[in-house]
């Protein structure tokens, strides 16, 4: 017998997660065989989560898109809505100051049982992450490259690591290789699994800055962490349009679990360049 979630893990692995592949699949009622379906679950090289299911994540149900199939290594309880989870994202090329005070948040954010987020790419992701893991905390990595695909080569330490209790998720199967489309895209699921932002150190024209549109289109606080005023800094610009400034963990604990949505500071969508949501 065919079973609705074995019909989409198939075609999530027959367009290589392309979302507008699979829902096109899905409206037409593309017509799909039983061998057909066995062959793509015995192709499967990890366990997957499909949008059908139990256990699927509620705060994924409710953003731009959401995946209909999540490939996954490690630990899924992680996804659970009733836990807390911050989403630290930052450039690539983080400061030696960004790089710092990165590690002595996401110290102390995962001292409070708070879930990391971010994408696994190389700076202020791969710190905070690697953060995570050296003092026992709680990590989900979210990929713009198949599972079983690490990118950068670079973090592979961080990726093994995580698939051991941590969690690794992507809506791209296998070794599916990633594309520069993907990371943008990808940053939806960060910004959805998460309860809030953390913009550790970004850039004014930074890719960061779609994560925040998308948490923004959520309903989601932001909050940044403040630089030099003769710095090429987008947190600075977040914090004048209304994100919370952030001077140590304790402002993010604080709004994250004591400030009701009324009195939390707001940034605005419109705040945000429309060609990064």
């Amino acid at each position: 017998m065919i079973k609705g979630r074995d019909v989409i893990i198939h075609l999530a692995i027959k367009y290589g997660g392309d979302w507008n592949a699979v829902y096109q699949a899905i409206k037409s009622k593309e017509a799909v065989s039983e061998d057909d379906i066995n062959a793509s679950l015995f192709s499967l090289t990890s366990p997957a989560l499909t949008i059908i299911d139990d256990d699927y994540p509620e705060r994924l149900k409710k953003i731009y898109k959401p995946p209909f199939v999540l490939f996954y290594h490690g630990n899924k309880e992680l996804l659970a809505d009733c836990q807390e989870a911050l989403a630290v994202i930052g450039t690539r090329q983080p400061s030696a100051y960004g790089t710092m005070m990165t590690r002595r948040i996401v110290e102390e954010l995962v001292g409070a049982d708070i879930i990391i987020v971010s994408g696994l790419a190389k700076g202020i992701d791969g710190i905070a992450h690697e953060t995570a893991l050296t003092h026992q905390g709680k990590t989900i990595a979210v990929l713009g490259s198949g599972i079983d695909v690490c990118y950068p080569k670079e973090n592979k330490a961080i990726y093994d690591k995580m698939k051991l209790g941590q969690l690794i998720v992507s809506e791209y199967p296998g070794v599916h290789e990633p594309h520069k489309d993907n990371f943008p895209w990808r940053n939806r699921i960060i910004a959805g699994l998460a309860d809030a932002v953390f913009v550790s150190e970004a850039r004014k024209r930074s890719g960061t800055l779609i994560t925040v549109g998308y948490a923004l289109y959520s309903g989601k606080d932001v909050y940044a962490l403040p630089h030099p005023a003769n710095t090429d800094s987008s947190c600075n610009r977040l914090i004048k349009d209304g994100a919370t400034l952030v001077e140590s963990a304790h402002d993010i604990i604080e709004g994250m679990r004591h400030v009701t949505v009324e009195e939390a500071p707001r940034l605005s969508e419109e705040k945000i360049p429309k060609s990064f949501i």
